[in-house]
């Protein structure tokens, strides 16, 4: 019996290069390994103001962009996380096994509570909607970046605390995850990893850019006061681009160091640019088929939520016989 692997994405903001290097082309690559969830994961996304359209357009973008990806709705199961129930019914009952004191902790909450004037309770909650995520299905395995890595431990403590308390119930989710895609930092600031959230014009190329915006955004990208790519001594800048460049065409260190060696960094960056162009181009095709279909994502989260709710429903069941709570004979 395969292990099950769940992970998400939110979906505020445009999906990145960052997001597919770094998720959605590993998913596709181990989806057939498992069985496999991957969740768009917009309860995570109103901790935050969302404008509700934009929310709702975006919900679906994410989904027809998981599918342009690569990840086959045939084998694994895409859901939107608020059309489940359960998701939410669980994180109150993990809530209230929870400590303050571990949340209070929690590192991405001090720099997000640290940005805003007002912080709404549900940042603070954060970690443990996410550990709700992950254990409602038993999932063992947790495709995640280091980033994350604070908030896996959380839900392990969270696992191992509630059965200690009421018995064991929750699957152990793996420390050891499969590998993680390549780390992508921003455009305009390479010691900051790409995010969806950050405002600078120049910071990411999102998936759905056109190649003249592809092809701007990469050659305006921050390298450093070096001539020309030294593979001894690479500045964050050029190193990012590297980056981007193996990642998607899958070239051995070896080959990067033949390729770029002594290369200017104008040349360098129409190189990167063009790589990416061509990359995206099958991605962009594909999620414009996906999307000529008004109902083709609407059914694809139907079925998957028709799918995993009897799971989801069965975990709630089950937390709610252990601790006592009201379950209908």
């Amino acid at each position: 019996m395969k292990k099950r692997v769940f992970s998400g994405v939110q979906p505020s903001g445009d999906l990145h290069i960052g997001n597919y290097l770094g998720a959605l082309k590993n998913w596709a690559r181990i989806q057939y390994d498992y069985e496999s969830i991957f969740c768009i994961v917009d309860l995570h996304a109103v901790t935050v103001f969302q404008e509700p359209a934009q929310l709702l357009a975006k919900i679906r973008e994410t989904a027809a962009l998981f599918i342009a990806a690569g990840i086959d709705p045939r084998h694994s199961t895409i859901i939107a996380q608020s059309s489940i129930p359960a998701h939410a019914e669980l994180a109150w009952m993990l809530t209230c096994v929870t400590p303050f004191g571990w949340l209070g902790r929690m590192t991405q909450f001090k720099a997000k509570a640290a940005a805003q004037e007002t912080v709404g309770d549900g940042i603070f909650q954060y970690p443990v909607l996410m550990a709700a995520d992950i254990l409602l299905y038993q999932a063992a395995v947790v495709p995640v970046g280091e980033d994350q890595s604070q908030h896996l431990e959380l839900t392990r403590d969270v696992a191992q605390r509630f059965n200690s308390l009421y018995g064991e119930t929750f699957v152990m989710p793996e420390t050891s995850l499969p590998s993680v895609g390549a780390r992508i930092m921003g455009l305009d600031d390479p010691d900051v990893k790409m995010s969806k959230s950050a405002k600078g014009a120049n910071h990411a190329v999102n998936l759905l850019d056109p190649p003249d915006r592809i092809r701007k955004t990469i050659m305006r990208a921050t390298t450093d006061s070096n001539p020309a790519v030294n593979f001894p001594a690479l500045g964050p800048g050029v190193a990012n681009l590297l980056n981007i460049y193996q990642a998607f065409s899958g070239a051995s260190d070896e080959e990067m160091h033949a390729r770029f060696e002594g290369m200017r960094y104008g040349d360098l960056k129409k190189q990167v640019a063009e790589m990416v162009v061509a990359q995206l181009e099958p991605l962009q095709r594909r999620y414009a088929e996906i999307t000529s279909d008004p109902g083709y994502v609407a059914g694809i989260l139907r079925e998957g939520a028709e799918r995993v709710s009897p799971i989801a429903n069965s975990t709630v069941e089950l937390v709610k016989r252990r601790m006592g709570l009201y379950v209908e004979p």
